[in-house]
């Protein structure tokens, strides 16, 4: 009896040559590209340490997501530490990092940071040697690192009662003659959207699946390689695979019906990756948006002497914030006692640093950022930021 196999896209007669369809992506691609452009000109109001920081941030989110999208749990201070140190920036008080995590950072940093080098065998080599320096792989076995795979590959789930082949990837004879199409087609011009290349870069890389292990951080690599060409700049201030991770489920989803499809057609895949990218990009214009508040805030009031916890919740008042901050709010993130809460608040308000609301028990404090660029952060008006007074608000009533 004949044991069926399932096909996959690589199967297909017009492998590797991919299809898309641009009129139902071309909404999204256009909202990037705004996005893109706004991004830039947020980017050339902010002074040269916010842009540092920024980007420092962004790097340390995206190799810790990416890692984390294959169930690897690295330490935020040890990257931290290798990414500033590798940037020249301060390190002081931070860990010394695992050389695995140095690996993970050196392959993250080669990709975007010399994104105009030309990608080839020896470059993919390197990456993949440092991503697993030990020789063994995430579940602690023995690993070929360095060079294409030589065993058959598969994407499984195995779990008490049955397992799962999500996915089989060409044979290993293959490999090699995949791999030369693959970067022939990297390194080459063609007549396409920088931004719809790294997505085809991400899905086609991964249908190969070149490496016994690490394909996905890697996949994600040459991504962030294609959005830096595209954008003509090293420094990175959005994180793709931040929102990946946050996507996990969907894009193992959208990956599998895409590489088990009877066509070439990658549609599905790519609108999931402009979503994503989409987010990236509004996240950062938030962050960015954000730090430049910050900076501008506390400049303003530079000759305020703080405690050292009030500057503590004021700056995480320019982060993610949950709720309004009110004197319980205020007393679990500092520890002091209800008495010096009191205190701390009204010597902030005295100072015009924050403006309280109600006079009651529903009493909270609004950041006081008038006559402060909003953009960005409108989303926040009235439960962590008040902007001034316009035809359409008045002044809180304060006590």
């Amino acid at each position: 009896m004949t044991e069926f196999r399932t096909t996959y896209i690589h199967d297909r007669d017009q492998w590797p040559h991919l299809t898309w369809d641009s009129a139902v992506l071309a909404p999204q691609l256009a909202k990037i590209h705004f996005a893109r452009g706004e991004l830039m000109g947020q980017l050339s109001l902010m002074g040269f340490s916010t842009q540092e920081n920024s980007m420092l941030d962004t790097l340390v989110q995206d190799v810790t997501r990416s890692s984390r999208i294959e169930g690897e749990v690295l330490d935020d201070a040890q990257v931290r530490s290798s990414v500033a140190r590798r940037l020249g920036l301060p390190i002081a008080g931070l860990p010394e990092p695992a050389r695995h995590v140095e690996g993970v950072v050196a392959m993250t940093l080669d990709a975007t940071q010399q994104y105009q080098a030309p990608l080839d065998a020896e470059r993919l080599y390197r990456w993949h040697h440092a991503l697993f320096p030990h020789g063994v792989d995430d579940n602690l076995q023995p690993l070929q690192t360095g060079r294409w795979r030589e065993t058959e590959m598969e994407v499984v789930n195995n779990n008490m009662s049955r397992r799962t082949v999500h996915f089989e990837a060409p044979s290993p004879a293959r490999v090699q003659q995949e791999m030369e199409t693959f970067l022939q087609w990297f390194n080459s011009e063609q007549d396409l959207d920088p931004v719809i290349k790294a997505g085809l870069a991400h899905i086609h890389f991964l249908t190969i699946h070149p490496f016994e292990d690490g394909n996905g951080r890697i996949a994600r690599a040459l991504t962030d390689l294609l959005l830096a060409r595209a954008d003509g700049r090293r420094e990175r201030y959005y994180s793709l695979s931040r929102q990946i991770e946050q996507r996990r489920a969907e894009y193992y989803r959208v990956l599998e019906a895409t590489q088990r499809s009877r066509t070439t057609d990658v549609t599905n895949w790519l609108g999931f990756y402009l979503d994503c990218l989409t987010a990236a990009l509004t996240d950062a214009l938030a962050s960015l948006s954000r730090a430049r508040a910050r900076h501008l805030y506390f400049s303003r009031f530079a000759d305020v002497p703080l405690e050292e916890r009030a500057q503590r919740v004021l700056t995480r008042m320019f982060e993610p914030f949950e709720g309004k901050l009110n004197n319980k709010k205020y007393r679990s993130m500092t520890g002091v006692s209800d008495d010096t809460v009191t205190r701390d608040m009204k010597e902030l308000v005295d100072a015009g640093m924050l403006i309280q609301v109600g006079r009651t028990k529903g009493t909270y404090y609004l950041l006081n950022l008038s006559g402060i660029p909003s953009a960005g952060l409108e989303l926040y008006a009235d439960t962590l930021y008040w902007f001034g007074e316009t035809a359409s608000s008045s002044r809180p009533e304060q006590s």
